[in-house]
């Protein structure tokens, strides 16, 4: 028995990286995943990585998944999604948000075209995304909605400032759409408690190397051993999806202490497991 047996999920970003990873984990579980990204074939983007070769890895590990090529920054292809994975599969199950598009610019630099797609992808996308699932999951009581943050979401703190290439390299738009993410996830999870629907939000703990965070310099490639494993944020994706709403809903977290705090790691095991580890207001609350 899997823990997603016969649901239906649907994930976002999954072209490759940790949404490639989650919806892999997730299928494993049993889940009817709806895979949706850009990159449809390989070769379509500088990255490798597509939703064919995605697929095809599911499939082959005996999985159920569908691809579904859209462009999330436009809401009329977030409702071409959920329509498809109703055409797939039925209702859904699960919703997790967690493609992204980031430029790290300073804002004095910013270009406004760039500033307005980054929040339509980033923070517009998962509030259209889980306005059209709960339509599905207010009317049968149950659903999870898991959005994926980032240790973006903590600010500098108040000056006066010290040089700190962490804060200067132009990560203010993407900190402040993780920031509105988490504050979003905890409102929308007090509102539809009551409908038996849960909705969590939880950041890696350590930065996973993928194709962006490494074209990005914040890891120094795909086999960095600082770095986090993706299997690590697909089972912390696992588990806020799967654990009861009384004990997850309404958790802004961290994928190891998540992992830790519910025994799905050992003891003393990774990074960031600590509760009283620093985090935003959300994920103390």
């Amino acid at each position: 028995m899997g823990k997603l047996d016969g649901k239906v999920v649907v994930v976002t970003g999954t072209s490759r990286g940790i949404g490639a990873e989650i919806a892999r984990v997730f299928a494993a579980e049993g889940g009817k995943v709806v895979c949706a990204a850009r990159t449809l074939h390989e070769g379509d983007h500088a990255y490798e990585g597509s939703l064919e070769k995605t697929v095809a890895g599911i499939r082959a590990d005996g999985g159920e998944a569908t691809p579904v090529a859209v462009d999330i920054s436009e809401e009329s292809e977030c409702e071409k999604l959920i329509k498809a994975a109703h055409d797939a599969y039925g209702p859904v199950d699960v919703l997790v948000n967690n493609a992204a598009l980031t430029y790290f610019i300073p804002i004095k630099d910013y270009p406004t075209s760039r500033w307005m797609r980054s929040w339509a992808v980033n923070f517009h996308a998962p509030f259209i995304l889980s306005k059209l699932v709960l339509q599905d999951m207010i009317e049968r009581k149950s659903g999870s909605i898991v959005n994926i943050s980032s240790g973006a979401a903590i600010g500098p703190g108040r000056g006066p400032y010290k040089s700190n290439p962490r804060f200067e390299m132009g990560g203010t738009c993407y900190g402040a759409e993780k920031a509105a993410l988490e504050r979003f996830s905890q409102g929308l999870a007090a509102e539809v408690y009551q409908h038996g629907v849960s909705v969590t939000c939880f950041s890696p703990s350590q930065v996973v190397p993928t194709a962006g965070t490494v074209h990005h310099k914040l890891v120094r490639g795909l086999d960095d051993p600082n770095g986090e494993p993706a299997s690590i944020m697909a089972q912390a994706a696992l588990l806020l999806a799967t654990e009861p709403i009384d004990k997850v809903s309404g958790r802004v977290t961290y994928s190891q202490q998540i992992l830790k705090e519910f025994g799905w790691i050992e003891a003393g095991a990774g990074i960031g497991v600590d509760p009283a580890m620093r985090g935003t207001g959300y994920s103390q609350i």
